[in-house]
């Protein structure tokens, strides 16, 4: 189960017009603002990670508002190799959060997702897709990814499913703003 106190997010690569040609790109843009608001909320640490902006663009407008805003405080670690962990700024960050868990969203599934998280696992974290915030091109490299990174110890969550773990109790004040989140 997921923990607050040592529960961290990482966004990976949701850029450019790359998001808007992914398997229900709508959807998971969507999802991933809920789950950002979320995570903000419960006042968690969030990385945000850019794969080469220049060709791709810069993360979608939904989504750099939240994590550039005054409680995100951030900005994108830019990075060129696929995996976010072979960027030393990166694990630098992935360090210096303090958790021993991550949840992941993000873009390609297959790709950038897919190794940055078998490396964090590698690394001995515990690591978490959240699959309703995760997308490829084609639906068949999301579930291949998802196949993959669950044979190497990966974990499965949902966007609910982790928002209501970190939650744990409805009568916390956060929990309400969460609910608003989910309906």
């Amino acid at each position: 189960m997921l923990n607050k106190e040592n529960t961290g997010l990482i966004v990976v690569d949701i850029q450019g017009k790359l998001t808007r040609l992914v398997h229900e790109s709508n959807a998971l843009v969507s999802n991933c603002e809920k789950l950002i608001k979320g995570v903000q909320a419960l006042d968690l640490p969030i990385l945000w990670l850019e794969q080469n902006p220049e060709k791709i663009g810069p993360t979608v407008d939904e989504l750099s508002s939240l994590l550039s805003s005054p409680t995100g405080h951030q900005e994108p670690i830019i990075k060129y190799t696929f995996d976010g962990c072979e960027n030393a700024q990166f694990v630098e960050a992935v360090k210096a959060a303090n958790v021993d868990t991550w949840i992941v969203c993000g873009i390609e599934a297959h790709i950038c997702v897919y190794q940055t998280a078998i490396s964090l696992k590698r690394m001995g974290f515990e690591v978490q897709i959240v699959s309703d915030c995760v997308s490829s091109r084609e639906l068949y490299n999301k579930n291949l990814a998802i196949k993959k990174l669950v044979n190497n110890g990966v974990e499965l969550t949902g966007l609910e499913m982790c928002l209501f773990e970190l939650v744990k109790d409805c009568r916390i004040p956060v929990f309400k703003e969460i609910l608003v989140l989910i309906k």
